[in-house]
């Protein structure tokens, strides 16, 4: 998408973290086409520079930095307001799994730098927007987590623990941020993203097979997830998590 091609505006702003590129550039790419102007962050500024030409940098801002820097976090959210004058969505999908193994044998110190990523920094932005402006003014918050925080996940635990927890802080969130703020979840199986290339990779026709709906996930799926929890369409939902998995759950037990 560029800028010429975007729609009219909406006259709402959302923030995703973790934008530069796979499941959170799909989001920000979901939310311009309807209108939305946009802020994206993610650590790598060159990418981020990119993406947001990419996307349109008559709508879009970048704001480089690690998601659980709480200094980051707030920079980010400072420069969405200065930048739009509000800030309507939040859009938690940074995230990390730099582990692969049991988690018998895991290193506490990773497991400490997954949670600090995947969910500490979640509560730091939803902290933040809501002081800034969904406090008084409204809004939505949407967490990504992983259909590892609903099952177990073999060698990729302490990730599929911190998904859990996001969803816990999904259900906490909206309890208290109720009834200004609803507060869902997206919990995605393998997307074809960078991110998730391990599981994947060089057998992309095996791994789409046991998918009933015959394929990998795209990050126009989450992004489409994403747009319907943010819009007007969802209005009466808050506290849940919407499992977007092409139907893999249906496996369960089968056999």
């Amino acid at each position: 998408m560029t800028s010429m091609e975007l729609p009219e505006l909406s006259g709402k702003v959302a923030l995703v973290t973790g934008a530069s590129r796979g499941i959170g550039y799909g989001i920000a790419e979901a939310l311009l086409a309807r209108g939305d102007r946009v802020c994206i962050t993610g650590r790598n500024e060159d990418a981020l520079k990119e993406a947001v030409e990419q996307l349109g940098a008559d709508r879009v801002i970048g704001v480089a930095g690690k998601a659980h820097d709480v200094a980051h976090q707030a920079v980010a959210v400072e420069r969405t307001m200065e930048a739009f004058g509000r800030v309507d969505y939040l859009v938690n999908n940074a995230g990390t799994n730099p582990v692969f193994g049991p988690i018998a044998d895991l290193d506490l110190d990773v497991a400490r730098k997954v949670f600090e990523t995947n969910v500490v920094s979640a509560l730091g932005f939803a902290q933040r927007t809501w002081h800034a402006w969904q406090k008084d003014n409204g809004g939505a918050i949407v967490n990504i987590a992983s259909v590892a925080g609903v099952s177990a996940s073999p060698f990729i635990g302490a990730y599929g623990i911190s998904k859990a927890a996001m969803i816990n802080l999904t259900i906490q969130l909206a309890h208290e941020y109720a009834p200004k703020v609803r507060v869902n979840a997206i919990a995605p199986a393998v997307v074809k993203t960078k991110f998730a290339k391990a599981l994947y990779e060089g057998r992309e026709a095996e791994a789409a097979a046991s998918y009933p709906l015959g394929r990998l996930g795209m990050p126009s799926d989450i992004g489409g997830a994403t747009a319907f929890l943010t819009s007007e369409q969802s209005d009466w939902i808050t506290g849940q998590t919407l499992v977007v998995d092409g139907g893999i759950f249906l496996n369960a037990g089968v056999g």
